[in-house]
């Protein structure tokens, strides 16, 4: 009985380390790894131990006899990766310039205590990128570590970015949780930099400071109409279904029947199952309150998803298209308007992602009726968007085709093509790459300052592309202290603790988030739901301050 990878790998390659066999491919040290959409395990090798499958963090590996009907795919995914050209194992190439990043294996140069003193370092950010680079850092060196983000509640893409129906990802949230309360951490949550603190406060009392920020704004159309009411980005989307507390939570309109998303990326797949998916099946998950009462009343029956390209380029992965092919209720259609549609699904190889609409449904809807009964997915491609229609509200977008321009009504657009960093204060910017510049994690110019995550590297890559981003920032950094090339900082970490606490009165520390995790468990647990979350800054502090003055109060402090 071989074991299968399924939908939810993230490519954190920790099933690779402890597969006694070597079965697990692409490997950190192959040149395929970081380009291919998921690992896979080679059927003929596999001998069936389970270690990847109790390693894996996000439980994407399962014996191939117990996969669902909706996840059988993923045995003839795994072993077709092997059929055929053999997979290329070469080593990557030599590094290619500044901007290169070969991922590799994370490892850490080898340093003795007498090397450096245990370095004091700020993270900026408690999302996959900050954390792994503080996990490398507590399990490779003696560091101390201040953990600051500008939310109460640390998370960050786990908690505010991957979907709610999608459980399984969201676990690795747990392997960070316990370096929170790690005796080596500090934690300030809802200390914003740039506005509680200075950058050049944070590095005057620390030896270096890792800023893992992210890539928060979603990129624009640049179309006319695209301002208008009704036209909404896909993170603004995703923020308000996952109770961020910057979302409005009224600020969604759901009375359309028909909603268009540009984009076809996975994010681009996951607003359009949230829009169609069964609401009592999401009441079982951790989305808004907010969203899912918003959902109960929805008027929405059709989302089309409008492509530039074809379907042998979409951008989402194999395994989020299999799993919309199996969404309960909805029909997934694909818009057969093109004439290199068709040619392109049916000549696909069994490698390729456009070989999985084989058997989907094609048609070619008549945009100037109403949707027709049911719920159903379009999937138009070789079509884009070029006008947003409406007096004060979106109510069609004009979109150009090989075959001519023409209108779709609708009532919501969102827009789901990619995502953007934005200028950190105090640090430089590239506006073209939407990055800081940086070499290998080191901010250019500004000695003991690092970079990891979506904010080095660009929008690329899920939460296990993190690992290996922050082994190599993390690497830099200890070079760095060994070269004796830190900054020395003219205060102390605790001396920055007082600093906040005097700037900002509401900072939740580790007993503070240990209460919110408490208090959303509990209230879930009522509801037959893993959790369910508070969703502004004031519920999330009172929280913690509450839920930390009863442990004093029971402590007997």
């Amino acid at each position: 009985m071989t074991y299968a990878i399924t939908q939810t790998c993230c490519n954190d390659a920790t099933c690779v380390a402890v597969c006694p066999v070597n079965c697990i491919h692409p490997t950190p040290e192959e040149r395929a790894f970081g380009s291919t959409e998921m690992l896979h395990i080679d059927p003929k090798t596999c001998i069936s131990c389970g270690a990847c499958a109790d390693a894996c963090p996000v439980d994407a590996i399962f014996p191939v006899d117990s996969l669902s009907v909706a996840q059988k795919e993923y045995a003839e995914i795994n072993a077709a990766y092997y059929e055929g050209d053999a997979p290329d194992t070469a080593p990557e190439p030599a590094p290619d310039g500044p901007n290169f990043h070969a991922w590799g294996e994370p490892s850490f140069p080898r340093v003795l205590p007498a090397d450096f003193a245990p370095p004091k370092v700020a993270v900026v950010g408690t999302g996959p990128a900050g954390m792994y680079a503080v996990q490398d850092l507590l399990l490779h060196t003696a560091a101390e570590v201040t953990l600051i983000d500008r939310l109460p509640v640390a998370g960050g893409l786990v908690r505010y970015g991957v979907a709610p129906d999608h459980p399984a990802t969201k676990k690795v949230g747990e392997t960070f949780a316990r370096f929170h309360d790690h005796p080596r951490v500090r934690m300030h949550l809802g200390l914003e930099v740039g506005t509680d603190v200075t950058p050049q406060e944070i590095a005057a009392h620390h030896d270096a400071v890792i800023y893992a920020v992210g890539a928060s704004a979603g990129r624009r159309l640049s179309i006319p109409g695209e301002d208008l009411p009704g036209s909404v980005s896909a993170s603004a989307f995703v923020a308000w279904y996952n109770a961020h507390p910057d979302a409005v939570p009224d600020g969604i309109d759901l009375s359309a029947e028909r909603v268009i998303v540009v984009g076809n990326g996975n994010v681009a797949l996951d607003v359009a199952r949230i829009l169609l998916a069964d609401p009592d099946t999401l009441a079982r998950t951790d989305i808004a309150d907010h969203a899912l009462r918003a959902l109960r009343d929805s008027k929405v029956r059709e989302v089309v998803l409008l492509a530039r390209r074809g379907p042998e380029d979409a951008a989402y992965t194999r395994s989020e298209l299999i799993a919309l092919k199996h969404l309960p209720g909805v029909e997934l259609v694909v818009d057969d308007h093109d004439p290199r549609i068709a040619p392109a699904v049916d000549t696909a190889g069994a490698k390729e992602k456009a070989a999985v609409l084989r058997g989907v449904t094609r048609a070619r809807p008549d945009w100037e009726r109403p949707p027709e009964p049911g719920r159903r997915i379009v999937l138009r491609f070789h079509c884009e968007p070029v006008e947003v229609l409406g007096a004060e509200q979106v109510g069609a977008v004009r979109v150009a085709a090989g075959t001519g321009e023409r209108t779709i009504p609708a009532g919501l657009l969102l827009r789901a093509i990619g995502y953007r960093g934005v200028p950190v204060a105090g640090l430089p910017f590239d506006e073209s790459a939407g990055t800081v510049p940086n070499e290998a994690g080191r901010v250019a110019g500004q000695p003991g300052t690092y970079v990891v995550g979506w904010i080095k590297r660009g929008p690329t890559g899920g939460i296990g592309a993190n690992r290996a981003c922050a082994a190599e920032t993390v690497s830099t950094l200890l070079a760095d202290a060994v070269a004796g090339a830190l900054p020395a900082p003219p205060h102390t970490p605790r001396d920055f603790h007082r600093l906040a606490r005097r700037r900002n009165r509401q900072v939740v520390d580790a007993r503070g988030l240990a209460a919110i995790e408490r208090a959303e468990v509990t209230r879930g647990r009522g509801a037959g739901r893993p959790r369910v979350k508070l969703a502004t800054v004031a519920e999330l502090v009172s929280t913690a301050r509450s839920g930390r003055a009863g442990l004093l109060r029971r402590a007997g402090r």
